[in-house]
């Protein structure tokens, strides 16, 4: 993080305690939540050129304009992403056959002689050689009837 940015940050956090400060000193109208209070007061000259507003408006308008700031900073700094292949390489190479999706070939049939998977110490790995291989029929699977 440049020392421009953590500046800014600091400066941002000052400016929202600030804002939440002058906001909780000023004195309630009644108009809150709709309870009391006169609509005529808010527009009056008084209510206009009060300190506690004009700190308000000047404090929000400071805080939103720092949020821009910090966030167009904290973009440019962030280089593109890749996205991360090494999974797809262990699954391919632990199931024995290659994926269909990764290579465009269609996967082939396990022979019945083929040994089992070695254990290996990946989870998923009886998973994605399970995956490659082909269900039973109902037909297969049925005794034959005399």
């Amino acid at each position: 993080m440049s020392s421009l940015f953590t500046f800014l940050l600091v400066v941002q956090a000052v400016v929202a305690a600030a804002m939440i400060g002058v906001i909780l000193m000023q004195k309630s109208e009644g108009g809150g939540l709709g309870v009391g209070g006169s609509p005529a007061g808010l527009l009056s000259a008084r209510g206009a050129a009060d300190f506690l507003t004009r700190a308000t408006t000047i404090l929000a308008c400071l805080f939103v304009g720092l949020s821009i700031v910090l966030a167009a900073m904290a973009s440019v700094g962030r280089s593109g992403s890749t996205i991360d292949t090494s999974l797809s390489k262990t699954a391919q190479q632990s199931s024995g056959t290659p994926s269909s999706s990764l290579t465009g070939q269609a996967p082939t049939a396990p022979n019945a002689a083929q040994p089992a998977a070695p254990a290996s110490d990946d989870p998923l790995a009886a998973a994605a050689a399970a995956a490659n291989q082909p269900a039973q029929t109902p037909a297969q699977n049925a005794p034959a009837k005399k």
